[in-house]
């Protein structure tokens, strides 16, 4: 590991978070760990590159912790992977709309869930090369500058969590190709990480508000999957 990855252990239960900081720490991880929601939020910052958290916590639960996270600018890309008991696919979803980049239900082992851990972090590294020297995207109205990661929509700013971000450059970059939802699954979330479909339909619903108006030009192609139309 040519550099520390600093991790942010969240968990409510002090014996898990000793085995999940042992286990990565021998990998090579700077871990802090925090017990609850609002200790985390004071522990996250820009260094953060992960941040691994539970859902039922005391103080603040999980999918309130990654909203505020995702919603501050400091910590708005850092990856969110939750760790949980709950294993509703309604909390999966849940958890994934609001930008967790993985959801992982307990218990799972320490080498496993090391291995997703370096699956998503792998995966936030891996654009950063391709995109280094990218031209920004202009389709219509819509302008995506993969450099910084921001979105113009008729002249005016618009926020985009990182994998709505990844899902609608891919689209709007190959205007008229219909992309099947593995495909999607596959390019933005790797083959690593496990996701259900209906995930990527969350995004794109997502997507659609946010472009209001021009929420037509993200395209389903029914039994197939989505294209941007040209």
């Amino acid at each position: 590991m040519t550099a520390k990855k600093n991790i942010l252990v969240v968990d409510d239960e002090r014996d898990i978070l000793d085995l999940i900081q042992y286990n990565l720490s021998k990998e090579g991880y700077t871990v802090t760990t925090a017990l609850n929601g609002k200790e985390a939020l004071d522990k996250a910052d820009a260094k953060t590159d992960l941040v691994i958290l539970d859902l039922m916590m005391p103080v603040l639960d999980g999918f309130e912790t990654c909203k505020r996270l995702k919603n501050a600018p400091a910590t708005a890309s850092v990856p969110v992977v939750f760790l949980t008991a709950r294993a509703s696919e309604v909390d999966e979803v849940v958890g994934l709309e609001l930008g967790a980049d993985d959801y992982i239900q307990k218990p799972i082992s320490p080498r496993k869930l090391v291995a997703r851990v370096k699956a998503v972090l792998r995966r936030r590294e891996q654009p950063s090369e391709d995109t280094a020297e990218a031209p920004p995207i202009r389709v219509g109205r819509l302008e995506i500058d993969r450099r910084s990661y921001t979105v113009r929509h008729a002249k005016k700013e618009i926020f985009f969590p990182r994998k709505e971000f990844e899902i609608l450059a891919l689209l709007a970059s190959n205007p008229g190709k219909v992309y099947s939802r593995e495909m999607l699954l596959n390019s933005i979330w790797g083959s690593e990480v496990v996701v259900i479909d209906r995930t990527v339909d969350v995004h794109i619903r997502k997507i659609r508000e946010k472009l209001g108006e021009d929420a037509d030009t993200i395209e389903t192609i029914k039994g197939v999957g989505y294209r941007y139309r040209d």
